[in-house]
């Protein structure tokens, strides 16, 4: 990768987990990073590192826009972005409140839907970049009590491949990434909102499996490490040809394929029996 200037990325939700070391995977290969969170406190030492910080909430257009203002001024423009911030809201869908569940969509489609439209007609007029869409393996599976977060990021996968055909004609990548079950905040934000909408009422039995189940794959050393997924995501973005999706991390390949050839109702039943 040959230019007059150091090749630029920004990293959403990099204040920990998968973006805080997708960040310093960046900063290692010599990349001028721009890593984005709601919590700068937490991005201190990314800073110390290189990194330029930048408050970011996805929920707030105005803060979305304020920061594609920043980052169109920056030298040569943005040569990547990776879109890795993200929330799981966990409950039935009968008892998480629709504001949770907006929220949820806001976070992991509409967010990262606006900061992509604010910095792609640099990318387009340049005719050249990669955007990173780190979704999950539970954008192409589902679990019970999971219903708002696999439909914000099976809608992530869909947005995905519309605008790779869309941006294609001018050089842009899309690349999408899904992660398995990986060592970050994941599983703790997750399980206590998911009991605490539901442990107590109808979905009792199935909030308890699945509570156990997330702590089980998340929170029990089997989980792989950020960096796994770190490592693919630059790999991705400084390859000449990289693929349109790439699954990594403890249970992501085999939980695809088993959503593959057993079917829907093959799925499910192996579902009930592992929670």
């Amino acid at each position: 990768m040959s230019s007059p200037h150091p090749h630029t990325v920004l990293v959403t939700g990099a204040s920990s987990g998968i973006g805080e070391a997708t960040a310093r995977a960046f900063l290692e290969r010599g990349w001028t990073v721009h890593a984005a969170a709601r919590r700068t406190e937490h991005m201190a030492s990314l800073a110390e590192a290189g990194a330029c910080v930048h408050f970011l909430d996805l929920t707030d257009e105005t803060s979305i826009d304020d920061l594609g203002s920043r980052l169109a001024n920056t030298t040569g423009g943005l040569d990547a972005i990776v879109n890795n911030a993200g929330i799981g809201v966990y409950g039935s869908v009968e008892e998480v409140p629709m504001e949770e569940a907006r929220r949820q969509f806001e976070v992991n489609l509409f967010g990262i839907a606006r900061l992509t439209q604010r910095v792609l007609p640099a990318m387009r007029e340049a005719r050249s970049g990669s955007i990173v869409n780190v979704s999950s393996i539970g954008g192409r599976v589902y679990t019970p009590m999971g219903a708002w977060y696999h439909a914000s990021k099976h809608a992530l996968e869909g947005w995905s491949d519309c605008l790779r055909l869309e941006l294609a004609p001018f050089g842009i990548r899309v690349i999408i990434v899904e992660p398995g079950a990986i060592e970050t905040e994941f599983a703790e934000i997750a399980i206590a909102p998911l009991l605490e909408r539901s442990e107590g009422g109808p979905y009792a039995d199935f909030a308890r499996k699945m509570a156990a189940a997330t702590r089980r794959a998340y929170l029990d050393k089997k989980a792989s490490h950020p960096d796994l997924i770190a490592k693919i995501i630059v790999g991705a973005v400084e390859s000449r040809r990289p693929k349109t999706r790439y699954v990594a991390g403890y249970l992501g390949k085999p939980v695809i394929w088993a959503r593959r050839i057993l079917g829907d109702r093959g799925f499910d039943f192996m579902v009930r029996k592992f929670l």
